[in-house]
């Protein structure tokens, strides 16, 4: 039974698997498609000297930080590092090295000459590699009995997540509150449980969405645990202006809030309303009063009714055009008419009904008509030739029979004979 070989493991929370040799050894390597906020390394194979002894480092899920290597080893990306840490050692994985470490810096307003770096001490062993992942396998369970916890203590808040160190000596708790909690009981608890430093470091909705990932209705990963590292305000306005439903189900994500995605194009619906007139009265006609019943904001089409209680019969007026009208009533000029089409033009709508039935990918059965079977009664005779006494039968034993109702064929020489009448 000791010569069973372990199934290799993917951690998809740290970007690597790990897997056991024959010899009994951990081997733990970096998958970069699995890692939270994973940055493409786009320059690789550019090197500047300046910044050749900083990399990247990556703990769990979306943690990750910026280390100067001070050991003179020679790191390269997918190395398993031990790093400084405020108390003890971390182990991380080395995911970016070279000059995209220095646009990181930048987008992150990192100063490479005043920001105090940590360190990277060496890389790890295979005694370090060891302890990590013991210590990776309590904390699912740490964080059961840790809810568990919370809850007799009668504390509003959810931890979401537990995290620990690479040295097994330190844990950090995420939790959810929507109020200041005082936990200092919860520490004793919590240190005297686990015979651990504890560290509780409050998050937000969005921020748990990022740490646990999932995907979204876009049938995409999720934005937050994909790129989105600095989270900003979504209001409902976004959803007004893009002439969203205003409806809570379908506006809020995973996490509960407002999709990320309600920002994306706004901007852009912004940009195109600034062309589009505001219309608080009907416009006057010759004919009568329209009213505005529809706005396609990005084409930038207004349609107007006569009736306003009825979408039956709509006429569409591009922006400008509207702007011109509304000038021309104020100085009280009056155009002809909207009905220059004899048939209105309706905005494009595709009804969804039916796109959530369980069959609508099934192909459609076709149903086999009956063919009936031809008069026997004479047809009437058609121009310049002699129509036939009797449709013949088609012959028992063949397939198909008399197909297409053809009684006869035409004359040499003879226009096609009108299609004969069916039989009652």
């Amino acid at each position: 039974m000791d010569n069973i070989k372990e199934p290799k493991r993917f951690d998809c929370s740290r970007g690597c698997s790990v897997e056991r040799t024959e010899a009994g050894e951990l081997d733990c390597n970096y998958r970069q498609g699995c890692c939270k906020l994973e940055v493409y390394d786009w320059l690789q194979g550019v090197s500047q000297e300046q910044y050749k002894d900083y990399f990247e480092v990556r703990f769990k899920n979306t943690r990750k930080g910026i280390y100067v290597n001070a050991s003179g080893q020679s790191i390269k990306t997918g190395d398993l590092v031990i790093v400084e840490a405020a108390t003890g050692h971390d182990l991380g994985i080395v995911t970016l090295e070279g000059a995209i470490v220095a646009r990181q810096m930048k987008c992150k307003r990192v100063n490479p000459e005043t920001y105090e770096f940590k360190k990277i001490y060496r890389k790890a062993k295979q005694f370090d590699i060891e302890r990590w992942q013991e210590a990776i396998a309590r904390e699912h369970e740490t964080m059961i009995r840790s809810r568990q916890i919370a809850a007799e203590l009668g504390l509003e808040m959810k931890i979401g997540d537990v995290e620990f160190q690479g040295d097994g000596t330190k844990a950090i708790f995420y939790y959810i509150a929507d109020g200041r909690v005082d936990f200092r009981q919860l520490i004793k608890v919590f240190a005297d449980e686990f015979r651990i430093r504890i560290e509780m470091k409050q998050i937000g909705a969005r921020q748990e969405a990022g740490l646990i990932g999932g995907l979204g209705v876009c049938g995409r990963e999720l934005c937050c645990s994909n790129y989105i590292s600095a989270f900003q305000s979504i209001t409902t306005s976004a959803a007004r202006c893009q002439d969203l439903s205003l409806n809570p189900q379908k506006l809020a994500g995973q996490c509960g809030k407002l999709k990320c995605c309600l920002n994306y194009e706004t901007a852009v619906y912004m940009d195109a309303q600034s062309r589009i007139p505001k219309v608080y009265e009907p416009l006057e006609f010759e004919d009568g009063l329209a009213y505005l019943m529809k706005t396609d904001i990005l084409r930038e089409i207004m349609y107007f009714s006569y009736d306003k209680s009825s979408l039956a019969n709509l006429y569409p007026l591009y922006a400008e055009d509207v702007w011109e009208i509304i000038k021309m009533n104020r100085r009280g000029e009056k155009p002809e008419s909207l009905k220059v089409d004899d048939v209105p033009a309706a905005p494009e709508f595709v009804t969804a009904v039916g796109d959530d039935a369980i069959n609508r990918f099934d192909e459609a059965r076709k149903r086999k008509k009956k063919k009936k079977k031809p008069s026997q009664k004479s047809a009437p005779k058609a121009e310049g030739q002699d129509a036939p006494t009797e449709a013949p039968k088609p012959e028992e034993g063949k397939r198909g029979g008399n197909r297409g109702g053809r009684g006869h064929r035409p004359h040499r020489g003879g226009d096609r004979p009108k299609k004969e009448p069916k039989g009652e």
